[in-house]
């Protein structure tokens, strides 16, 4: 077990009812997870608790041997080693892709600052875009840069947004496609929330499916 998320509750200001209910899940180190539910269904809500950007009224998140957030404790989104990649993708417009990239990089001497874009967007297969602006890509291309900047600090955990919600939909299957290729390259625990069941089946080794804050059925899905 990697990841466990136990008993948490969550509740939105001047709201009545829980968003989130009593939810805990295990996650092996490497595998990938679906939540999959409709609009209003806390999918998102629980992304924003893994991450950081919400804290729940109880319950415990571990991941790795790290407690990130119980009764006693919370540390803050940007300790987590949580890498997010979300639905707009979030570049900045101003910087090239390699700047993208770079921007978030703690703590690497000159060199490595400059040598870990090349890495990331070799596995990305964009090592001919680094100098390129984001209004200069597709919607597609963005999104593997997008991916390239949330692997780059090599975080513990990466987490997805509804990524293909603005991509046509006959791009979708090929970059659906292309990030389950990357994914299972980077052997990395990953966490993504979608509303489409092809999306889920096509990525995910286990599919969790919550309506109204709760866990309603786990079901396995691939190796």
């Amino acid at each position: 077990m990697f990841i466990s998320i136990r008993h948490v509750n969550f509740q939105y200001t001047h709201t009545k009812e829980l968003t989130i209910e009593d939810f805990s899940l295990n996650i092996n180190q490497g595998e990938v997870i679906s939540i999959l539910g409709n609009s209003g269904s806390g999918k998102s809500t629980v992304l924003r608790i893994i991450a950081g950007l919400e804290i729940p009224l109880s319950g415990s998140i571990t991941i790795g041997d790290k407690v990130v957030v119980d009764k006693h404790t919370f540390i803050p989104p940007e300790k987590r080693e949580v890498g997010m990649v979300f639905q707009d993708y979030a570049l900045f417009p101003h910087m090239t892709v390699e700047k993208n990239i770079q921007f978030g990089l703690k703590g690497l001497s000159k060199k490595q600052k400059q040598m870990r874009p090349e890495d990331m967007l070799s596995l990305v297969d964009m090592s001919n875009f680094k100098k390129r602006y984001p209004y200069e890509l597709s919607g597609g291309q963005q999104q593997r840069i997008a991916l390239a900047r949330a692997l780059a600090p090599a975080p513990s955990l990466l987490i997805f947004d509804e990524p293909f919600s603005n991509l046509d939909a006959e791009i979708q299957i090929k970059i659906r496609d292309e990030l389950a290729e990357i994914l299972k390259k980077a052997r990395i625990t990953s966490i993504f929330v979608t509303h489409d069941q092809s999306d889920a089946r096509a990525l995910a080794n286990r599919i969790v499916y919550i309506e109204e804050g709760k866990i309603t059925e786990v079901v396995q899905n691939k190796q």
